[in-house]
């Protein structure tokens, strides 16, 4: 070894830096160089480790080439050079002396430069060593400790094993790990394969390397004579330990694996509670023989391989199960409605029987109209899966029985409550009339909806909300706000549950902003945007499940009788009645009834107010163009009572009772109609045609 900047090239690599100093004391001798004159003086010891005669040295170091071989000797002329030219203090080295009877002898030199006052080198002190026996029980010590890493390597590899089988949730999980190559191969095996227990047979789910598949090995009857068949019934590892063995023991089999120079193999049972799931089978085509070691080694490995099975195979029965049900409380196929296109994604967490509660539909209502639902039911398990699909149920048939969408959502609640499951639920519910383009929406605790324009353009839609279901009839706060907007034609509309956009470490806005810009480079047609924003979904995977609903408006392509307007009255709203009367007195001039238009706006403006007072809720007025025999403009105004309208006298100096008097006289008929819980008063005016 060279101190103090001395080289590096002294010594063998595989050799100790500092000599043993007790060994150091056996057969050392010294010695004095004087540069200048170029003299190599030795001691007596010094000359028996070069194992020379007094008579055999001339006192230079060129003498000394007939024991030092001309490798060793450069090696050497080239550490001291090196040592001397930058100023080191000392040096030192190990070299090979080749002895008398011409055997190789490891020794160790070590030298001190004395330098003049100008830094030149003019003497070497050091000693010579005998180095055999300290470098000898140095290699045996080398031999344990690469013995003792190969055993450390080995429990190494099963340590992460099976930490990496930890996470593994399927079988196909476990098989991808064992054949990574930081798995098995690490244990010298060449490829491995597995046979699970099923139905009585060993089906085979990890064959070996590609294209060394043996016919009618797939599928066999436990009593086969195949190794693995032979450990499963056995329920004792066997280990295989030359080609020889092999052929012997499987002449069946061995033909067919001969391409892949298998010299050994160790079959392992995997036994999970005593009773065998499956075997493994390790082959390997550098290995001749098992020690006690090795055996251990693989069997510890096999248990800890059978454990992670049994829970994969668990896993995916419970994930069968749980799909199985969640699908089952899905809409088994999405009706077509006449003036729209629709597309639904639904996309599993993957979390075995840990399934959501997420949902869609879509139900088809009179008059041209459809809702659209989207929900999220507190809890990933089969629970939250069962109120999923109570509440789906629920919801379509309230909104077929004619209520309200602020009715619809609030008797869902209550239904919810009701159920005394302790959960609750974030619903988003919207009722478009196709042929107008007016959308209502509740929001009960859910995500916004977006819109995507025809031009690829994307914004979010703000919706007035409640709390969600549940809690709502909890706290005994059902009132749900109706937002209504326009969806032009070419539009869509996105309702989505909180997995398309929440991701750990990442706020709700960069996810909408993500998910917008999405949309934005997105393809036109509803089935490819659902299947791109699902797939993106699937890629940055996640713990929550998704549902996803796109309800596009077609372009008109030619121009349709009649036409459909909408208009939600709040109680104790003024300006939401102002805005009633003025799209009804807008409706009549467009649709050229300006000679009816007295009768119509007085008409319309007491079934408002009647509703309003009558009712103590809101009101919901529609204007309809009718065509047919004649020209028709119907009112209708719904509200939530299912009270009927009754004709009172007022008497001469009354101020009331007189209103269905009023719409007896100027309508051409009128009536009432059941909806749901409440009810819709009608009536309709004969419109003159005009060229």
């Amino acid at each position: 070894m060279v101190d103090r900047g001395a080289s590096a090239l002294s010594l063998p690599d595989d050799w100790p830096a500092h000599p043993d100093p007790i060994l150091a004391l056996n057969r050392m001798g010294s010695f004095d160089w004087d540069l200048d004159a170029g003299l190599f003086q030795m001691d007596a010891q010094a000359h028996e480790v070069f194992d020379l005669l007094p008579g055999e040295y001339d006192g230079h170091s060129e003498s000394l080439s007939v024991r030092v071989p001309p490798v060793e000797g450069i090696r050497l002329d080239t550490l001291v050079s090196q040592a001397l030219k930058d100023g080191s203090e000392n040096y030192g080295a190990y070299f090979r002396i080749r002895c008398r009877d011409g055997s190789l002898r490891w020794t160790h030199t070590q030298g001190y430069i004395r330098r003049d006052e100008t830094g030149r080198p003019r003497r070497i002190i050091g000693i010579v060593r005998d180095a055999t026996q300290e470098l000898g029980e140095r290699a045996a010590r080398r031999e344990q400790a690469a013995q003792d890493e190969a055993r450390r390597q080995q429990t190494s590899v099963v340590q992460i094993t099976t930490a990496a089988l930890a996470h593994a949730r399927t079988v196909q999980d476990v098989i991808d790990v064992l054949e990574d190559t930081q798995g098995i191969t690490h244990l010298g095996a060449t490829s491995l394969v597995i046979g699970l227990v099923e139905a009585g047979r060993i089906n085979m789910v990890a064959a070996g390397p590609r294209d060394s598949y043996v016919p009618g090995t797939r599928i066999t009857r436990i009593d086969a004579r195949y190794p693995m068949n032979e450990v499963v019934r056995s329920l004792l590892p066997h280990f295989i330990e030359s080609p020889e063995e092999f052929a012997e023991s499987y002449p069946l089999l061995w033909p067919h694996i001969t391409d892949l120079k298998i010299t050994s193999a160790a079959y392992l049972p995997l036994i999970v509670q005593a009773r065998p799931i499956g075997a493994i089978g390790l082959l390997y085509n550098d290995r001749h023989g098992f020690s006690e070691e090795d055996r251990n080694v693989l069997l510890a490995l096999g248990s800890s391989i059978a454990q992670s099975l049994q829970r994969a195979m668990f896993y995916e029965q419970d994930k069968d199960l749980a799909q199985g049900l969640q699908q089952a409380m899905l809409p088994r196929s999405i009706p077509d409605v006449p003036g729209a296109d629709i597309a639904v994604r639904y996309r599993s967490a993957s979390l075995g029987r840990d399934i959501g509660g997420d949902w869609y539909d879509v139900i088809p209502l009179p008059g041209g109209r459809v809702g659209a639902v989207i929900g999220d039911v507190q809890g990933h398990d089969t629970h939250a899966a069962a109120v999923m699909g109570q509440l789906r149920i629920v919801l379509r048939a309230y909104a077929a029985e004619g209520h309200t969408p602020a009715t619809v959502m609030a008797r869902a609640s209550v239904f919810l409550k009701e159920l005394d499951t302790q959960r609750f639920a974030t619903c988003l519910y919207a009722e478009a009339d196709l042929s107008t383009g007016v959308v209502q929406l509740v929001r009960a605790g859910h995500i916004d909806p977006l819109v995507r324009e025809s031009d690829g353009g994307c914004r979010r839609l703000p919706v007035a909300g409640g709390l969600p279901l549940g809690l709502s009839a909890e706290f005994g706060c059902l009132e749900y706000p109706v937002s209504t907007f326009e969806l032009d034609p070419g539009h869509a509309l996105l309702l989505y549950t909180d997995g398309l956009v929440e991701q750990p470490g990442i706020d709700l806005d960069e996810g909408m902003r993500t998910l917008e810009a999405l949309i934005r480079s997105g393809p036109d047609d509803v089935h490819d945007l659902a299947d791109r924003l699902i797939d993106v979904a699937e890629d940055r995977g996640g713990d929550d499940d998704v549902a996803l609903l796109l309800l596009r408006r077609r372009t008109l392509t030619a121009q349709q009788s009649g036409g459909r307007l909408q208009q939600h009255v709040a109680a104790g709203d003024p300006e939401a009645l102002v805005g009633a009367r003025h799209m009804i007195r807008a409706a009549v001039v467009t649709w050229d009834a300006a000679e009816r238009a007295d009768e119509i706006e007085l008409v319309a403006d007491e079934l408002i107010t009647n509703a309003l007072m009558h009712t103590e809720g809101s009101a919901i007025v529609t204007l309809r163009a009718l065509t047919g025999t004649d020209r028709r403009l119907r009112v209708e105004v719904e509200d939530s009572s299912s009270a009927l309208p009754r004709r009172r006298e007022a008497g001469e100096s009354g101020v009331s009772g007189r209103g269905l008097l009023l719409v007896d006289r100027l309508t051409d008929v009128w009536g009432v109609e059941a909806r749901g819980g409440g009810k819709c008063v009608w009536c309709e005016f004969i419109v003159p045609e005009r060229d």
